[in-house]
């Protein structure tokens, strides 16, 4: 019975030096993947906003003409103020132990940037295969510097939801690190 009692001790001792090491790395990380957002969400905004090409047989494109890349547009608009301001505010102590805070809108904005991340890469697509079924031609032959620029600011928005989906996983462990998993029924049975 004491054994277990030390060993319990032991554990919960352990437990207790690793949180001090552990988040201030995390924390290091977390401000890293938020600030590295704001430049490449402001670079998609700047490719796609400043995107435009004319021909002389089909005309002017620009993003206005195409509704995702508003999408796209708003979107990395967002993701670029919330990542400022949750940097700012991850260093607020009021605020830091707050998980919630920022574990909802970092699922939020993961899920909606993988939303805007699949509509932009659809509507590349149709640019560069077009679809044959609905008679929508290629269009990258006749505007190929459209389409290479709106390729990059598709790279660009891809890697902040990757950054996306690695903050929405580190404020899932912050927002659930503090509770006990759940107990083994064998364990619990046998004790």
């Amino acid at each position: 019975m004491r054994d277990n009692n030390t060993r319990e001790g032991e554990r919960s001792s352990s437990l207790k030096q690793q949180p001090q090491q552990v988040p201030m790395s995390l924390k290091l990380i977390d401000s890293c993947l938020r600030l590295s957002v704001v430049p490449l969400s402001v670079a998609t905004i700047w490719l796609t906003v400043t995107n435009h090409e004319s021909n002389p047989d089909y005309g002017s494109l620009d993003y206005n003409s195409i509704m995702g890349l508003k999408y796209m547009v708003g979107v990395s608009a967002i993701s670029a103020i919330y990542a400022l301001f949750s940097t700012v505010f991850s260093w607020v102590s009021c605020l830091v132990s707050k998980a919630w805070l920022f574990f909802v809108p970092d699922q939020v904005l993961a899920y909606v940037m993988t939303t805007s991340v699949a509509g932009a890469t659809e509507i590349v697509y149709l640019l560069n295969k077009g679809d044959k079924i609905v008679a929508w031609s290629e269009m990258c032959s006749s505007y190929p510097h459209y389409c290479s620029k709106l390729t990059i600011a598709l790279g660009l928005h891809v890697f902040v939801l990757f950054f996306f989906l690695f903050l929405s996983v580190i404020s899932a462990y912050r927002a659930f690190s503090p509770f006990d998993p759940p107990c083994d029924s064998q364990t619990s049975t046998d004790a």
